[in-house]
């Protein structure tokens, strides 16, 4: 293989890197309208999640400055024992309240990236750049299967893989 083809083949491995980790949130979020409850509707598996039904998560404010999240499923079915983590998230200084990274245990933190998220505040999608993560929320256990067909659509033009998602059990739970 010639020096020249190594070259471009080095370079474009490179821009393509770059480029598949750009991933544009909404410009703003507006805090006091996201925080409370919000249900798992669907995601990409996850080693934490594995065995949840019945997930959702809670965010409300604390007087240090931060987002208090709570996190609660239901292991191996829908009565079964609850799952119960709490941590914090962070804005990232001039995200508009898009960009959040999530601390469960200290010191690591995830980036938490709002994708996607409803004028009136009935969904959210979140996710993260290297796009292995994908959350599709509701503040409804259960969502209109047009809508979740738009969000899931929208998700795939910022080049997630959509085949992945999980939809969650909510059926029996509350």
């Amino acid at each position: 293989m010639s020096k020249n083809i190594l070259i471009s083949i080095l370079i474009m491995s490179i821009f393509t890197q770059c480029t598949s980790q750009s991933l544009e949130t909404v410009p703003k979020v507006d805090l006091d309208r996201y925080l409370g409850v919000w249900y798992d509707i669907a995601s990409f598996p996850q080693r934490f999640q594995k065995g949840c039904h019945c997930t959702s998560a809670t965010y409300t404010k604390s007087d240090k400055g931060y987002i208090v999240v709570e996190n609660r499923c239901n292991k191996e079915g829908v009565q079964g024992k609850e799952s119960y983590i709490k941590g914090k998230a962070f804005i990232d200084p001039g995200s508009g309240n898009s960009k959040l990274k999530v601390q469960f245990f200290w010191p690591f933190k995830g980036k938490y990236w709002i994708i996607d998220l409803a004028e009136d505040y009935s969904y959210a999608v979140v996710g993260h750049p290297n796009r292995k993560y994908l959350w599709i929320l509701s503040r409804t256990p259960t969502m209109d299967d047009e809508v979740y067909s738009a969000i899931v659509s929208r998700a795939k033009d910022k080049n997630f893989d959509t085949s992945l998602l999980v939809r969650t059990v909510h059926e029996g739970c509350f």
